[in-house]
């Protein structure tokens, strides 16, 4: 939480436009509200993925293996800049300019408790320097793992989130994803 009283989602409709907002603490449930998100894969200048596993007290997906930062701008947030604050909060991390590769991913996904997630979430590459100061609220482990390594495990599926799983191959092939993977 960055200070607001009450974090807020931005609820869409099916074509993808926005229908009004919902308390976080509200939105995710056995009936999940169609609601923008966002994933972000933050790379090293040696091309390796911060991978991350989320702590035990999230709602969705506890304990689970995925991308480096995922978050839900706020109501009139442009979407980089929601990026680089989940970032900032999460993982007290700075990044560059975040490059959005996979503009209208979406999914949906039950995790084994009934809770449903049901996204329109574009998904950020970015590159992170310096030291990692994750919050445990948000994050119990982090890894610099190798790009061929975390693609390995989402061919597995079982290991990773959901969504990191489906975003894994739709990213590979992107257009200009080398350059991530590429020691810089």
């Amino acid at each position: 939480m960055t200070g607001r009283s009450e974090e807020r989602v931005v609820l869409l409709d099916d074509s993808g436009e926005q229908v009004g907002s919902m308390p976080k603490t509200l939105v995710h449930h056995t009936d999940t509200p169609l609601h923008l998100g966002f994933s972000c894969y933050l790379f090293d200048r040696d091309g390796r993925l911060l991978v991350t596993r989320r702590a035990l007290s999230k709602r969705t997906w506890p304990g689970v293996w995925t991308n480096s930062c995922c978050g839900h701008p706020a109501p009139g947030e442009p979407v980089g800049d929601a990026v680089r604050r989940r970032v900032r909060e999460e993982l007290g991390l700075g990044i560059d300019t975040p490059t959005c590769l996979l503009p209208r991913f979406r999914y949906s996904a039950t995790a084994p408790d009934g809770t449903m997630e049901n996204e329109v979430c574009p998904v950020f590459c970015a590159r992170a320097d310096g030291p990692v100061h994750a919050d445990a609220a948000e994050v119990m482990d982090w890894r610099w793992v190798p790009w061929p390594d975390f693609a390995v495990a989402a061919g597995l599926r079982w290991p990773i989130s959901p969504w990191a799983a489906d975003q894994v191959p739709q990213l590979a092939a992107a257009p200009g994803f080398s350059l991530w993977t590429d020691r810089r």
